[in-house]
């Protein structure tokens, strides 16, 4: 006879299983889940004190920025990368597979930006049926760039003009070898400021006076998405023709244009990290061997109607001033008024978090070619050469702090 089956232990049985399970899942979940972040220790929050209507306006930007637009949508035809997101990881620095190529023709001290070859900006996708650009062997200039972060843009729009132009000294009139200038710009019309000259402040040469100026750029050029602000798309002169567009233009109203712009201006700075004595020792030599002539430590920013922006100090770390940086970082690239040697004073906030948006690596200087602050502080020439001699000749303890410092910001 077969024996028969007690029920009730069955039942018992798939109660053990499904405690067994739960457990198991309970512990994966663990295993799984993490701490949500210390504030002020990433690069997307926003800033302290803002409106309802300032908070929301964020939150719509937010979801702008990281929107993957698909060709149907107008991506293209010719773009670098499908979003804003892509080239600014959670607003941090792209990693540099993800760097943007300006490219022109330069003699006499200017550069052609062969309009009608495409440039100056190299866009090396294309959309299905839609020639990538090449770069035409015309360009004897050719500048690769990483994104860089994008937090605090919104405290550097707010800074006063004549903040920045307290520290130019184009004559070196002072005679300490460093002799940081502005760059003058234009605007276009839809900015409503007139055609200028604008002082510059954004991009890796100051090359941008207004932060909606970037972002409309940026929609147009990055990703070739067409806006209120700029119907026309950036054009392809090497596909000869008439190319493919499955989208009516304009592609993106303002309204979304301003949201974003409201979202990276509400965009906050991390906070510095642990400051221990060996860092205050680096803040110390950093202050002593010449690099605070351009990396100026603080700023203050002018009125403004968003509260978190007014009349705020602001650790920023740069002056914002193009400064002659030798051959090594040489790219032959004149941009507006600066020269090919020529660069904008990086800010060096969220220094120490860089490396966690790139998996890990930190890449430094505007084209991420290294990993490593002390090659970065070699690489820098030109007006920055007795600040690079000072720093070699401190000893190794002293040099350590001085990084130690860089990592803290």
């Amino acid at each position: 006879m077969k024996k028969m089956v007690n029920t009730r232990d069955i039942t018992k049985l798939r109660l053990l299983l499904v405690v067994i399970a739960t457990g198991c899942l309970l512990q994966a979940c663990e295993m799984l889940l993490t701490e949500p972040p210390e504030p002020g220790t990433t690069f997307e929050e926003t800033l302290a004190d803002l409106t309802k209507e300032e908070l929301a306006a964020f939150a719509r930007g937010d979801e702008a920025f990281g929107h993957a637009f698909s060709v149907k949508e107008g991506l293209g035809p010719i773009f670098n990368q499908p979003s804003c997101e892509t080239c600014h990881p959670r607003d941090g620095k792209a990693n540099p597979r993800a760097n943007l190529i300006r490219f022109g023709r330069t003699s006499g001290g200017s550069t052609d930006p062969l309009f009608d070859l495409g440039g100056p900006q190299f866009q090396d996708h294309s959309i299905p049926g839609v020639q990538p650009e090449v770069l035409p062997p015309e360009a004897n200039a050719i500048s690769p760039r990483s994104g860089p972060v994008v937090f605090g843009i919104g405290l550097i729009e707010a800074i006063p003009d004549s903040a920045i132009l307290a520290n130019a000294d184009s004559n070196d009139a002072n005679a300490d070898g460093i002799s940081g200038r502005p760059n003058w710009v234009s605007a276009p019309e839809y900015i409503g400021k007139g055609p200028g000259p604008h002082l510059g402040r954004f991009g890796r040469k100051a090359g941008v006076a207004f932060l909606l100026q970037q972002v409309v750029t940026a929609y147009q050029q990055d990703i070739g998405i067409t806006t209120d602000f700029v119907p026309e798309e950036a054009g392809h002169p090497q596909a000869g023709t008439s190319v493919r567009d499955d989208a009516a233009d304009p592609e993106l109203p303002a309204a979304v244009v301003n949201d974003v712009v409201a979202y990276l201006r509400t965009l906050a700075p991390p906070k510095r990290g642990t400051i221990t004595p060996e860092v205050q020792q680096g803040e110390q030599l950093f202050n002593q061997v010449g690099c605070a002539s351009c990396h100026v430590p603080k700023m203050r920013t002018g009125v403004s109607p968003v509260k978190a922006l007014n009349n705020v100090d602001v650790e920023l770390y740069s002056d914002f001033l193009l400064h002659d940086m030798g051959t090594e970082l040489e790219d032959n690239f004149y941009e507006g008024s600066s020269t090919g040697r020529e660069w904008r004073t990086t800010p060096l906030w969220g220094l120490r978090l860089i490396g966690e948006f790139t998996g890990g690596t930190p890449y430094y200087l505007h084209d991420g070619r290294t990993s490593d602050l002390v090659v970065v502080i070699q690489f820098h020439g030109g007006e920055a050469s007795q600040a690079r001699t000072n720093f070699q000749q401190l000893s190794q303890s002293e040099r350590n702090a001085l990084i130690k410092f860089l990592e803290s910001l």
